[in-house]
């Protein structure tokens, strides 16, 4: 039997079996399932500044976990060896309350609670959604960090549970959007309906020749500050990954510049990895 995923714009029509794109949702007995759900492949306690955030709980630590899978194809992918894994990733495996646990036990060393990251952690939506109750009824924060690649109802329905995000606004181009299995309106939804919600700060990795452009920052930067002019943007520096290893690293005068530039309409604009 035939059942379509309604996690993201995708909407997967999988037959029995079969496995969607992001390659962590598939069709068992007709329904749709998290099959990374409690597979985490990435655990480590962080920096907060790290996911990147500047502007919640400056100074903290936080435990951060991630899964495998992602519903987009960026040939710059940062965390590729997760992202475009599947069921054969190597993991471990954790109920919710078990990744909360750990998250207590580390609140002696300054945790402050759990950030889901690293891959595409919507694509493992239900184990998020089921995390993220325990760690609010355990007075902790919950933090995502993700490409804002998922539908409206979804979204409103997490929301209430998170308490600061980090969205990947990768480019202001819905063309090049597509080219990355990606959809910009899409994503400038997600970004409306979490400014609304909770601590947002949004993160652009500048490409050379991809997205680098001072009109692109202007654009983009403009309609952030349509949303709110408190948003944090971070203007990240690339450096070759992926199927990108034959470009050299963004020009740390290219990442500066379009920082200044988008600081014409944005409050709080940093720059990383320069």
């Amino acid at each position: 039997m035939k059942a379509q995923c309604s996690i993201c714009f995708h909407r997967c029509l999988l037959d029995e079996g079969q496995t969607g794109l992001c390659r962590a949702r598939g069709n068992q007995k007709g329904v749709i399932v998290p099959l990374n759900y409690g597979k985490i492949t990435s655990l480590a306690l962080d920096p907060i500044e790290k996911k990147p955030l500047r502007r919640f709980f400056p100074g903290s630590l936080i435990l951060s976990a991630g899964s495998f899978g992602c519903n987009m194809r960026c040939p710059f992918c940062q965390n590729s060896e997760i992202s475009c894994a599947g069921t054969d990733a190597p993991a471990c495996s954790y109920s919710p309350q078990a990744l909360v646990n750990e998250a207590l036990n580390l609140q002696k060393h300054g945790n402050i609670g759990i950030a889901y990251t690293y891959n595409e952690p919507l694509v493992g939506y239900e184990f998020v959604r089921d995390c993220s109750i325990l760690v609010r009824r355990a007075s902790m924060a919950n933090v995502i960090v993700t490409n804002g690649i998922i539908e409206e109802d979804p979204w409103r329905r997490l929301l209430p549970f998170i308490d600061a995000a980090n969205i990947d606004l990768k480019t202001f181009s819905e063309q090049r959007y597509f080219s990355f299995g990606g959809n910009l309106n899409t994503v400038k939804n997600s970004i409306m309906l979490a400014a609304r919600s909770c601590h947002l700060e949004v993160t652009t990795l500048i490409v050379p020749g991809e997205n680098d452009t001072v009109e692109e920052m202007l654009a983009l930067s403009e309609w952030l500050a349509s949303v709110s002019p408190d948003i944090p943007l971070h203007v990240s520096r690339f450096f070759p990954r992926f199927h990108m290893t034959d470009r050299p690293p963004t020009p740390v005068e290219t990442v500066y510049k379009l920082a200044e530039t988008a600081r014409r309409f944005l409050k709080f604009v940093y720059t990383g990895n320069c």
